[in-house]
């Protein structure tokens, strides 16, 4: 709070307004008693402007292109640090030492196994079901097999072994379902292995042939997740704090988020990316055709992985991104055409001044699809990998929220329907 107020005037009288200043200079006129003090609401859209809390888990400032973790900057995370390390500062706001990094690794492990009643109902689905359906279903039948976790709290050893169970479990759900999907048997986890490269054993061994990734692609997938692991209070974090302000428990809290995440215009825009650059590839007609469709304001089209709803210059995780995609590319000898695609697509953006103008930059979601390809995840899983980087985020401000003590969420309206009118029965009508 600062000693700072803010004037409101309707009809001829005025109203002050405390203002709140962020540790980054982030300044917030206190509405919370607006309905009360004067009968009116704000109408906020979208909640563009709108702040639903306060937090100390990440800073994004979109003007100057800034993300930080904990205050740490991404371009220095990304390069350094695994994503269990980040998992481990998002959720706790320190970097581990390292008796706590081993400790929480060894967490990971313990709980990396499901139950096995747990994997019969991985039969149950359709082969063909999303697996973001999966996902969010047995994340809540998750805590069926583990009750103890339905009233945890934010602090202690309780927190602590869920946190573990939930990180680890989401690994194995998101293999076992693409096992399922493809006919394949179920591989279990392999508790020597590292995080990111346990994930891949569970997705692409064989019986009898491991699969034993390289320090390249593990390095890329560590990097996946890192620059996926929050972002403030986005679509799906959002929703993770509405449902847990009720004090729903933590897997049905993030059980919401993923199901807000699978949108289009949310986590699933990595694979809209893709399908774009695809349907540009086998179209045969020119970038230009599709650049000139973008900017009709008659025509719906849109070019997919271009702006974001908060950076206002580049998306800093895509300048880091690209440099990888380049790498994973070269170390597994591939040439992907659909690179050459995007690259031809960022190119002319950058050159047309209609995007520059409006600041249609290259965001995450325009290379981290082409980078889960050259690993081999396949386009219908590519949202569960962004629900995979996103957990410890979400886990975060479920567990922030609570400390808080901050009261149940509920927004206000302005009703637009029909006034009073008689109801007419049936026989009358």
């Amino acid at each position: 709070m600062t000693d700072e107020t803010a004037t409101l005037t309707i009809a001829g009288k005025s109203y002050e307004f405390e203002v709140y200043t962020g540790t980054e200079n982030e300044r917030a006129i206190d509405f919370q008693k607006l309905r009360s003090q004067t009968g009116y609401i704000t109408m906020d859209q979208g909640y563009g402007n709108t702040g639903s809390c306060f937090s100390s888990i990440t800073y994004v400032d979109g003007a100057k292109g800034i993300l930080r973790y904990r205050g740490y900057p991404i371009e220095e995370i990304a390069e350094q640090a695994t994503f269990v390390e980040v998992a481990y500062l998002i959720l706790y706001g320190e970097l581990p030492d390292p008796r706590q990094l081993a400790n929480f690794r060894a967490n990971l492990a313990e709980h990396a196994q499901l139950h096995t009643s747990l994997e019969h109902h991985f039969s149950g689905f359709p082969k063909d079901a999303p697996p973001m359906a999966i996902l969010s279903a047995m994340l809540n039948l998750v805590s069926c097999f583990h009750p103890e976790v339905l009233d945890v709290h934010a602090e202690g050893p309780g927190f602590d072994r869920t946190v573990a169970l939930l990180l680890s479990k989401v690994r194995a759900i998101a293999a076992f379902s693409y096992r399922m999907a493809t006919g394949k048997p179920l591989m279990h986890p392999n508790p020597n292995l590292s995080y990111c490269s346990n994930f891949l054993h569970m997705m692409f061994s064989e019986p009898y042939r491991e699969f034993i990734a390289t320090p390249v692609v593990e390095r890329a997938l560590n990097l996946f997740l890192v620059l996926h692991a929050d972002h403030e209070q986005n679509c799906s974090t959002s929703t993770v704090r509405v449902v847990g302000s009720s004090r729903a428990n933590l897997f049905s809290s993030v059980s919401a988020g993923v199901c807000a995440l699978w949108g289009p215009l949310h986590g699933g825009a990595n694979a809209a990316v893709i399908r774009m650059l695809e349907e540009i590839k086998t179209s045969g007609k020119p970038i230009s055709h599709y650049l000139e469709m973008a900017k009709d304001k008659n025509n719906d089209y849109r070019l997919m992985g271009f702006g974001h709803r908060v950076y206002k210059n580049f998306d800093p995780r895509s300048l880091i991104l690209k440099k990888r995609v380049y790498a994973v590319l070269e170390e597994l000898q591939q040439e992907d055409p659909l690179l050459e695609v995007a690259l031809e697509l960022e190119e002319k953006t950058l050159k047309d001044d209609y995007f520059v103008e409006r600041n249609l930059y290259p965001n995450i979601d325009f290379y981290s699809g082409i980078l889960l390809r050259a690993i081999g995840i396949p386009l219908n899983m590519y949202t569960v990998m962004f629900a995979i980087g996103r957990m410890p985020g979400w886990i975060a401000n479920w567990r922030e929220l609570l400390e808080h003590n901050q009261r149940i969420s509920r927004p206000r309206q302005i009703y637009t329907g029909e006034t009073t009118r008689p109801f007419v029965p049936l026989a009358q009508r």
